[in-house]
């Protein structure tokens, strides 16, 4: 523990710099026009691995964005674990809502992190969270105490979906052969309550079009006689929800897997402030199915989003037209047992039978997942939470999240086995959104906890 801390202190400067030169590269996956940007981090991903001391590594391409493959056997008897990460972030629009530029990393001190963090799109999602692994590799190689075999699969395509994730893994199963799975993509209760997610929620996401006229209309010549897309789409997607905020397709609860009172009870022991919560998002109620609490609401439910909706005139001034098409991009969060790409399928049939007369609806599935629960009594979950009990001196919580990470399921079903997620992000480091950002204890703690889920998982596996 001394040594590691030693080391960490030593070299903080440097670990820092080095994640903020990763930080300024712009890896959106999502828009074509980065794709020089996205291929440059993949280079710089396999640098730092070669230079860490993984003694085969490689860049190995797929249909879309490559996946940089590296690892480190030192003794085929000993156990493998294997590191997955991605190095594409999202789009970091909008761009006005930030305080500093997504790409041009800075540190500051917020109420969460007064230790300061840093501020960039993917400082949290994943590429910090990914280069602590890196970093705690270094550290056991530098210092010779890599108590097990390695391997390590960081791709560029995690946040459209991993389209092309599944066939690689498919067609190296023995290469990526392993007794274990270590992520770090998930987050923690806080700094002071640690915490391991033991369960992700699938995903299906799609787009809808709706289109009326052939073309767009003067809104006083046509306005009353014809339909208007937009307001079509606003009421389909407002039918989609009940009084009680359940959602109404029909078919899409059949496989929703009810817990136990007993579970959610225990849920329900994790520290939470509903007050704080509302304060930290500026709201002045929480909202949400009936029957449930926040935490239930966020993680063993599922739910429906519209993730944007546009159509129509959205430039400066007035335009008075009724526009051709409206559309909209929707995500469900689904929960074990339900199958994405069933639900996917339940909500094309419910959508395009819901539309009314003089529109046509198309509705275009973009990419899913199955949800995910791993049991605490496990090898590997057992090493993590002693790791934790080292660094933290707590016990972690174990906990359901409310995000997805569609291969975890696929990991299992191809490589058969376990994986366990050690998230050290917290929930106000928006993800996803402006001012995204990672602690710089958090980034530390990560480095300092992982080499000893390396060494409690080569103990117990024993």
């Amino acid at each position: 523990m001394n040594q590691i801390k030693s080391y960490i202190a030593e070299h903080q400067e440097r670990f820092l710099t080095e994640l903020i030169d990763l930080l300024k590269i712009p890896s959106i996956s999502a828009d074509k026009a980065y794709k020089k940007d996205v291929l440059k981090t993949a280079d710089a991903i396999k640098d730092s691995l070669e230079k860490v001391g993984c003694d085969t590594v490689e860049i190995s391409k797929t249909e879309g964005y490559p996946i940089v493959y590296a690892q480190k056997i030192i003794d085929k008897n000993l156990p493998t674990i294997l590191v997955y990460g991605h190095y594409d972030v999202q789009p970091p629009d909008p761009i006005n809502l930030w305080d500093s530029p997504p790409f041009e990393p800075v540190i500051k001190k917020t109420d969460k992190h007064p230790d300061g963090a840093i501020f960039a799109r993917g400082a949290c999602d994943d590429k910090g969270q990914m280069y602590m692994h890196v970093k705690a590799m270094e550290f056991m190689t530098a210092t010779n105490q890599l108590p097990c075999n390695v391997k390590f699969m960081i791709e560029g395509e995690e946040e459209v979906g991993s389209a092309n994730l599944a066939t690689f893994v498919k067609n190296n199963t023995e290469k990526l052969k392993n007794d274990v799975i270590l992520i770090s993509d998930t987050g923690m209760i806080a700094n002071d309550v640690p915490s391991i997610t033991t369960g992700l929620r699938g995903l299906s996401y799609v787009e809808v079009e709706v289109t009326g006229p052939n073309r767009d209309l003067h809104s006083g010549l046509y306005g009353g006689a014809v339909a208007n897309p937009i307001n079509i789409l606003t009421k389909m997607i407002a039918s989609l929800h009940d009084e009680n905020n359940h959602i109404s397709i029909p078919g899409f609860y059949d496989n929703v897997e009810e817990l136990s009172q007993q579970e959610r009870a225990e849920m329900a022991k994790a520290p939470f402030n509903l007050d704080t919560y509302k304060k930290a998002l500026d709201i002045n109620a929480v909202y949400g199915e009936a029957g449930y609490t926040t935490n239930e609401r966020n993680s063993i439910r599922p739910t429906l989003d519209v993730n944007g909706i546009w159509g129509g005139y959205t430039g400066e001034g007035a335009k008075t037209v009724i526009a051709s098409k409206a559309y909209a991009k929707i995500s469900m969060r689904l929960v074990p047992n339900q199958d994405w790409q069933n639900i996917t399928k339940l909500f094309k049939t419910h959508f395009e039978n819901i539309a009314p007369p003089g529109v046509t609806v198309k509705v275009t599935p973009h990419h899913g997942g199955q949800g995910y629960v791993t049991p605490i009594d496990s090898v590997g979950y057992k090493a993590a939470s002693k790791a934790y009990q080292d660094t933290f001196g707590k016990t972690p919580i174990p906990q359901r999240s409310g995000g997805s990470i569609p291969i975890v399921a696929l990991f299992e079903q191809e490589l058969k086995s376990k994986t366990i997620l050690m998230g050290f992000g917290l929930d106000s480091d928006a993800i996803h959104s402006p001012n995204e950002h990672f602690g710089v204890w958090n980034y530390l703690k990560g480095i300092e906890t992982i080499p000893l889920f390396y060494k409690y998982f080569t103990e117990l596996s024993k």
